[in-house]
């Protein structure tokens, strides 16, 4: 007969130790470190780094293209979820695996290789540019790259939920008359919702902070383009420590935010489920 309150996993105390040891490594310190660093600055001295005039206009430019490419993977990662889930066809698999392409290819080659397509020489890029319209260089290429990186977030988290999902729900509403629309809308959208906004705010919050791939297609123009990771490492490369940290403090606060409100969304939903 087992002892009450014997742990079934053994030696917790050893897997806590390295699993808090890691977290700490990974994690804690260096976040720490950078907000160490920051508090040797007073608060003045951030708020005039934080507002200046080049700044403000690099955090506009993230936010608001981070916020609109997120809102498209949102839809489109519903698409190509759903399509994943409730249809065969040929090349299926191959085309399940290759959502997960950019977790796996170099932020740079990502760059690269759509700024070769979106600009006015590019495949893509010629073919709009008769319409008068420019990819590469502007906003719209931001966008694009910003897609690219964080559309398997919402395809990801929506994916499982889907393939989850009881199709007998679908089959009553059917049966009781209702429309293909009105099924998706109070069947199947209540159900997915929570994780599409989950991975919302995980796109979100990876194209707040990502580089590399769009500094190649971004044109980094001050005030136009310039995104706020491009001006931490301007400030690095001119050996200010101090503005780059204050900057970047703005950046971690801000994906702690998206990470705290995420984490509510998925535990109100854990909770409905349950009951």
């Amino acid at each position: 007969m087992k002892k009450a309150g014997k742990r079934v996993i053994p030696a917790f105390g050893i897997s806590m130790g390295v699993t808090l040891a890691m977290v700490s490594l990974i994690v804690i310190i260096p976040l720490a470190s950078l907000v160490i660093f920051t508090s040797h600055m007073s608060f003045s001295e951030i708020w005039e780094t934080i507002t200046r005039e080049r700044v403000l206009a690099s955090f506009k430019v993230s936010f608001i293209t981070a916020f609109i490419a997120s809102l498209i993977n949102m839809v489109m990662g519903i698409i190509l979820a759903w399509v994943l889930v409730r249809y065969d066809f040929p090349l299926k698999r191959i085309i399940d695996g290759l959502i997960e392409l950019p977790f796996a290819m170099p932020t740079a080659v990502a760059g690269i290789a759509l700024t070769s397509l979106t600009s006015d020489k590019g495949l893509v890029g010629k073919f709009f540019a008769n319409f008068g319209i420019k990819i590469a260089y502007t906003r719209i290429g931001i966008t694009v790259a910003l897609v690219f990186i964080g559309i398997p977030f919402v395809v990801r988290a929506v994916q499982p939920v889907l393939e989850k999902l009881d199709p007998s729900y679908e089959e009553a509403s059917k049966v009781m008359g209702a429309s293909g629309g009105k099924i998706f809308r109070s069947v199947i959208l209540p159900e997915i919702l929570p994780p599409a906004i989950t991975g919302f705010g995980l796109a979100f919050g990876r194209c707040l902070g990502e580089y590399g791939s769009v500094v190649f297609i971004a044109g980094n123009k001050p005030f136009e383009t310039e995104i706020t990771p491009l001006i931490i490492m301007s400030e690095l490369q001119e050996y200010d420590y101090s503005s780059a940290t204050a900057i970047a403090l703005v950046m971690l606060v801000t994906a702690f935010l998206i990470l705290f409100i995420v984490n509510l969304i998925q535990a109100r939903n854990t909770r409905i489920l349950g009951r």
